[in-house]
C-alpha cells in the first residue's frame, strides 16, 4: 500500500510516460493481464490507456489489472491510469519512495 506522498513521487515519475497498454472494447482477458504483469516486472512503473469503445471505465480495469498483479494504483486521469509493483531485487524507484 502507498502512502500519499509516494504516490505524489510515482506521480511525478510516471508524467512523462507514455501508455504502453490500450484496454479495447473486448474483456480483460488472460493474454493482458499476464502482459501487463510481465510488463510491470520489467519496468515497475506503467501507464495504460482505456479507449472509448471499452465497456470499462479507467477507475475499473485500473483495479481489475492492479488486483489480477499484485500492483498499485497509482492515480486514475480520463481514461489513463499508472500501475506501480516494486521489484524484488535492484527496483530503480526503492530510494525514492524511502
Amino acid at each position: 500500500m502507498l502512502t500519499s506522498k509516494q504516490r505524489a513521487i510515482l506521480r511525478a515519475q510516471a508524467n512523462t510516460l507514455t501508455p504502453v497498454f490500450q484496454v479495447g472494447k473486448g474483456e480483460i482477458d488472460e493474454t493482458l493481464i499476464k502482459s501487463t504483469a510481465d510488463c510491470l516486472a520489467a519496468r515497475e512503473l506503467i501507464k495504460m490507456k482505456v479507449l472509448e469503445t471499452s465497456m470499462y471505465s479507467a477507475k475499473e480495469a485500473a483495479n481489475i489489472l492492479a488486483e489480477e498483479t499484485g500492483a498499485d494504483v497509482v492515480q486514475v486521469i480520463g481514461s489513463k491510469f499508472v500501475l506501480y509493483l516494486q521489484k524484488k531485487k535492484e527496483s530503480k524507484f526503492a530510494d525514492l519512495l524511502k
